[in-house]
């Protein structure tokens, strides 16, 4: 889990981070439960850390305590990435990848993230219709 506009893991950083993006790009970071499926899909581009070549794929992030998070399966220290926004508003961001390893603190974020997740999200918020 890592977040796009911060480092540090107290609220008052976290808000201090993103006060320098203007407010349309941070609009579209701060996304609220009731965002659709679409506002919640970024690119990210990662260097290979044997090849040095940069990877880009496409990922969900969520937004929980105030901070922004891409769920992975992928470990390790602390990583450098570009955070893509790329539906609606267009924006190369740098940051940085800080896994949440605290049990108590990744429990109550992906606490929040899965109640986020149950929330009705828009007409493309996996419904189907005939």
């Amino acid at each position: 889990m890592s977040t796009p506009d911060t480092t540090g893991s107290n609220d008052s950083a976290r808000d201090a981070a993103s006060s320098h993006l203007p407010d349309h790009i941070r609009r579209a970071i701060e996304i609220t439960p009731a965002a659709g499926t679409g506002e919640r899909i970024i690119d990210i581009t990662t260097l290979g850390r044997r090849t040095g070549r940069a990877r880009r794929i496409e990922i969900f992030f969520y937004r929980a305590a105030g901070a922004t998070y891409l769920c992975s399966g992928a470990g390790g220290a602390a990583t450098d990435f570009t955070f893509h926004l790329k539906n609606g508003i267009r924006a190369d961001l740098p940051a940085r990848a800080t896994p949440v390893t605290d049990p108590a603190e990744r429990q109550a974020v992906l606490a929040e993230i899965v109640a986020d997740l149950n929330q009705p999200h828009g007409r493309d918020s996996g419904t189907l219709d005939r």
